[in-house]
């Protein structure tokens, strides 16, 4: 399996609307907190824009929801994989995407048989705070010889120039929040990191 070199991650359906003209192809969808109904809305309106523009959409957390409205993808941290029936997300033709930031969960994860790996946080991060140092560059290509032909995500603190350093590294792909979410011109910014991304397709 393959992923764009270019991950975007946003907390509401609306950035998936305003960024995808600008050549996003894999985008994460983690709506956190919202009610049942507004996060169906949500996952579907995502679903629909996603298939209408050939971009691959990864539902963060709700995997019954991403089930039942025919997604592709659930991403999954270590907390949520540990509640989560595997099996019956295997069964159903979901891919799988987990978390991992140290040896144990890198465990944890690899015995679900993922679709991918995410590591983090590369770089300090100011999505949230984190228990763990920043990863370092060097630990990309040290997980990357752990799960061996297994797509790797590098996620925390990239920015495009890092995002290359990370994908020479070893990645597959760079995952972004921040750094086009509160850039004063979020689609500039999304067009730069495509621009940078996408001679690693």
């Amino acid at each position: 399996m393959t992923l764009d070199p270019f991950y975007l991650i946003v907390d509401h359906v609306d950035w998936i609307r305003r960024l995808l003209p600008c050549g996003v192809k894999l985008v994460q969808l983690r709506a956190k907190g919202a009610e049942e109904a507004e996060l169906r809305r949500q996952i579907a309106d995502a679903r629909d824009l996603c298939r209408a523009a050939g971009t691959q959409l990864i539902v963060n957390d709700y995997w019954r929801l991403a089930m039942e409205l025919g997604c592709d993808f659930v991403h999954l941290g270590q907390e949520d994989l540990a509640a989560a029936d595997v099996v019956a997300i295997k069964r159903s033709g979901l891919k799988l995407g987990v978390s991992t930031h140290d040896e144990r969960e890198l465990e944890t994860a690899l015995a679900a048989a993922p679709d991918y790996v995410a590591l983090g946080p590369i770089f300090p991060t100011l999505l949230k705070k984190m228990p763990w140092a920043p990863q370092g560059l060097e630990k990309i290509g040290l997980w990357k010889r752990k799960i061996g032909d297994i797509p790797l995500v590098a996620i925390g603190g990239l920015t495009p120039e890092r995002a290359k350093e990370a994908l020479r590294a070893g990645a597959q792909s760079a995952a972004v929040v921040t750094d086009i979410t509160l850039n004063p011109n979020p689609e500039a910014r999304t067009r730069e990191w495509v621009a940078a991304t996408r001679t690693f397709a």
